[in-house]
């Protein structure tokens, strides 16, 4: 044990003496968690949109200050034909326009009914589907103003509840896949160097006539990044907590300890690409641009898995942030429990116990 603390104190000076190390596992975190928890993000605030109003009446005028009142909209200019509103979609200039028809608020007022045009750029569909609803609610909302006691036979009227995110914040579902992607990149991308590092600087040979065995030279090289990384973690729950609004509802010491495996998990995935590659520079690329886009894809905070094929779908399931996100939305919005999350917790303990064992293994075999 006294050799084994000894090596593990080796490897704190490797970590503290090398600045670039240091960037990577304090200075990457936090501006990750900050860059993607606003940046990411479902919500369309500020569109430009344009208005056409021919009607020029009062009604329009009150829909219309309604429209610029919203924080969805940005009310870019003003047109006065079908040419400027064209002009204005093939510049870019506007995602949206509205068109009030001469007559409108007479035909609401005296025909009960008027219609009123929603163009859209659907070049980018996603958007303009979102567009719309958001002009279709407020034309909803100004409908119910100037007439609350509307009676329409056999009315149904919906009413509905949102569980666990009532403010709708779009960075509640990507605040935890966020934390996933940042502890996937950084864990595995300190560990990804530690083995390969030895062989660039001619240590290896050195461990090679050590008494030290292979399971304890791994496992010291894992220590200090696992303390390290826990520091990480704290700092991205403040961050999560205070900056971007991300409650935790459940317990957290299940969230940390969950989260503990995770980090696991990755440093071990991180020692296998350490052994496996030949130069430092290779194990970073592999490690960070090789985690990231499968982290990305197959986590399912930015693409829903179950829109996917069913191959694509299997292999999310081999992909460890994708049952870390899961567990960490289920403490963390929902406050549920181990009884919940069991199954989850088990896959990924079978992951780290296998990665963990494949990469003592590969690097007794590089010894040897």
């Amino acid at each position: 044990m006294k050799q084994f603390m000894v090596f593990v104190k080796k490897e704190f000076y490797h970590v503290f003496r090398d600045r670039r190390t240091l960037l990577i596992l304090f200075g990457l975190p936090v501006m990750q968690i900050l860059l993607f928890g606003y940046a990411l993000t479902t919500e369309i605030k500020n569109a430009d949109i344009i208005i056409v109003d021919h009607a020029g009446d009062a009604a329009s005028q009150q829909l219309t200050t309604m429209i610029a009142a919203s924080k969805y909209f940005n009310i870019a200019a003003s047109a006065v034909s079908d040419a400027d509103i064209y002009k204005a979609f093939k510049k870019g200039a506007v995602k949206c326009a509205v068109v009030f028809p001469i007559g409108f608020g007479n035909d609401l007022l005296h025909g009960q009914s008027a219609q009123v045009q929603i163009i859209a750029d659907a070049a980018d569909p996603n958007t303009a589907k979102t567009l719309t609803n958001y002009l279709t609610a407020i034309i909803g909302d100004y409908q119910q103003q100037i007439n609350p006691t509307a009676n329409i036979p056999m009315r149904i009227e919906p009413v509905t509840r949102m569980l666990y995110n009532p403010e709708l914040n779009g960075s509640m579902n990507f605040v935890p896949g966020v934390m996933a992607l940042v502890l996937m990149i950084i864990c595995t991308t300190l560990t990804s160097v530690s083995i390969v590092r030895e062989k660039e600087m001619g240590t290896m040979e050195i461990l090679l006539v050590s008494p030290f065995k292979p399971t304890y030279v791994v496992l010291a090289k894992a220590v200090p990044y696992l303390a390290l990384s826990l520091v990480d973690l704290i700092i991205i729950l403040l961050l999560s907590v205070f900056l971007l609004d991300m409650p935790i509802r459940g317990n957290i010491i299940l969230l940390f300890l969950e989260s503990t495996l995770f980090i696991i998990c990755c440093l071990s995935l991180g020692l296998l690409i350490s052994s496996v590659t030949r130069t430092q520079q290779i194990a970073m690329m592999v490690s960070m641009m090789g985690m990231m886009l499968p982290t990305i894809l197959f986590t399912g905070f930015i693409f829903p898995l179950e829109n996917m094929p069913l191959p694509l779908q299997l292999i999310s399931n081999l992909v460890p942030s994708r049952w870390f996100y899961v567990i960490i939305k289920a403490v963390m919005l929902k406050g549920l429990g181990l009884g919940v999350i069991w199954k989850e917790t088990l896959v990924l303990a079978g992951m780290t116990t296998a990665l963990l064992m494949i990469s003592i293994k590969s690097f007794k075999t590089r010894l040897s």
